[in-house]
């Protein structure tokens, strides 16, 4: 890990889901910031060396066993198991930059609930994205900004990171890549404050992506067209004081609990403001 963490900061998990990445973790945990405190490693039923692997680089990581298939079910598993003040999500390829965490953070602890990473902005970027894929994600950004007032650039990313009082709003209840549509449309609709950063994704090093820009391209858009007549959960202004309390004017320390201890678990048992 890089040492840039400074003292007396919120407490920063991150939570990475994995299906067949053993060859990539290592390339991604070399650049993991000091300023993550807890790894979370959901993994969906790997037929590699995942498992092993992730426990290899990070002894004291949080490995959960997710028995259902779909990146949405298991970043909500992710998410519940998280014990930080501040959650990330990153893809397990190495396409997204884990020093870009610490611009993410900042922008949280100056008064953001949410933070989304953005290839579309100045300093973004990808080598990885497709004129069709690319498209696809500028037509869905363009319909989400027209349906919920937002002003997204990028819409169709999962390099996000968010204070943990965002989980009630996001309710993370889907089952694949659609996932980060849900979670920019709901706290949008919550009426939290939301920033986008600027966000380089390279190309995966091993191996291939489950993405398909067709039918998952269909499942975003049926999402939206979901969220846009569905209830919608906001934050009270009571609620919006107490997480301002919590996020700026706490004092952080080295007594909150931590897992000291690798853990495998069945995941089932018993300020760019954009919105």
């Amino acid at each position: 890990m890089v040492p840039i963490s400074p003292t007396n900061t919120p407490k920063v998990s991150l939570v990475i889901p994995t299906l067949n990445e053993a060859d990539n973790l290592p390339l991604l945990a070399e650049k993991i910031p000091e300023i993550v405190d807890e790894i979370v490693v959901v993994d969906g039923r790997s037929v590699d060396d995942t498992i092993e692997v992730a426990r290899r680089l990070w002894p004291t990581a949080l490995i959960l066993l997710e028995r259902r298939a779909g990146k949405g079910r298991a970043l909500a598993s992710g998410f519940d198991a998280a014990t930080g003040d501040i959650i990330v999500m990153i893809d397990a390829d190495d396409s997204m930059n884990p020093l870009e965490i610490n611009s993410f953070v900042r922008l949280l602890r100056d008064g953001a609930d949410f933070v989304k990473g953005s290839r579309y902005l100045d300093h973004g970027g990808s080598s990885d994205l497709t004129r069709i894929r690319s498209f696809g994600n500028q037509a869905l950004t363009k319909t989400v900004n027209l349906l919920f007032g937002t002003s997204y650039t990028d819409l169709c990313y999962g390099y996000n990171a968010f204070w943990r009082h965002c989980l009630p709003c996001l309710d993370v209840d889907c089952a694949g890549f659609e996932v980060e549509t849900l979670m920019n449309i709901r706290v949008a609709k919550a009426g939290l404050r939301v920033a986008e950063a600027p966000s380089f994704e390279s190309h995966r090093a091993f191996g291939e992506s489950n993405l398909n820009a067709i039918s998952d391209g269909l499942r975003i858009a049926g999402t939206i067209i979901r969220e846009s007549t569905g209830r919608t959960r906001t934050m009270t202004d009571a609620d919006r004081r107490a997480a301002d309390e919590n996020n700026l004017g706490r004092r952080w320390d080295d007594t909150q609990a931590t897992n000291n201890g690798s853990t495998d678990r069945d995941a089932h048992a018993p300020l760019r403001r954009t919105a």
